[in-house]
């Protein structure tokens, strides 16, 4: 097993939360990891990024080169279009359709959305609406991971415990909120799949 995803966002979406669950449980099955971080002036709105790479092997280089990331996982619209010719050509991209309209020039989503529809099947989610009827739409993140999680490489029950693991400290509700949104977003690429 060899996985490579790139994680996008801006700043306060939860981009290092996604990948320390992804993280936690990666290393619960024993598969080495490698990741690298950007953070753009993330404090105040600007672009976040993550590099996976996972794999049973041992690993050397911690960045995706351009062409080669199996999944494209983006909590902003924009950012996901950013990311695109990082994707391999089987790749997939699980997108928020939400977009944090942090500069002049927004492009038009109806623009993004017609470019990110160039790939494969993308899966494209209202993650704030969807993690509102979880329970709390500061839990879009999880909503989103949920989506992406059968493009990962990871179990369901292994992205749970990380989940769990991450947020124990915060106390059960806590978790129980998160895996409830996890799982919202894990229907919604079911639904997404068995359509096609």
């Amino acid at each position: 097993m060899q996985l490579n995803i790139i994680l996008a966002g801006v700043g306060g979406q939860g981009i290092l939360t996604i990948a320390s669950v992804i993280n936690h449980a990666a290393i619960r099955k024993g598969l080495h990891i490698r990741q690298a971080e950007v953070h753009g002036m993330s404090q105040r709105g600007g672009a976040v990024q993550s590099h996976l790479r996972i794999s049973a092997r041992k690993i050397y280089s911690d960045l995706i080169s351009r062409g080669t990331s199996h999944l494209i996982l983006s909590v902003e619209p924009l950012e996901a279009l950013r990311y695109l010719p990082y994707l391999s050509p089987k790749g997939k991209v699980v997108t928020a359709t939400d977009p944090v309209i942090n500069m002049q020039g927004y492009p038009d989503l109806e623009t993004i959305f017609a470019e990110l529809h160039r790939t494969d099947k993308p899966l494209l989610v209202s993650a704030a609406e969807h993690a509102r009827l979880a329970g709390n739409v500061r839990t879009s993140n999880m909503v989103m991971l949920g989506a992406a999680a059968p493009y990962t490489g990871i179990t369901t029950d292994d992205l749970e415990s990380g989940i769990e693991q991450l947020f124990l400290k915060k106390g059960p509700d806590v978790v129980e909120m998160n895996i409830r949104a996890f799982r919202r977003g894990l229907e919604l690429s079911q639904q997404q799949a068995s359509d096609t």
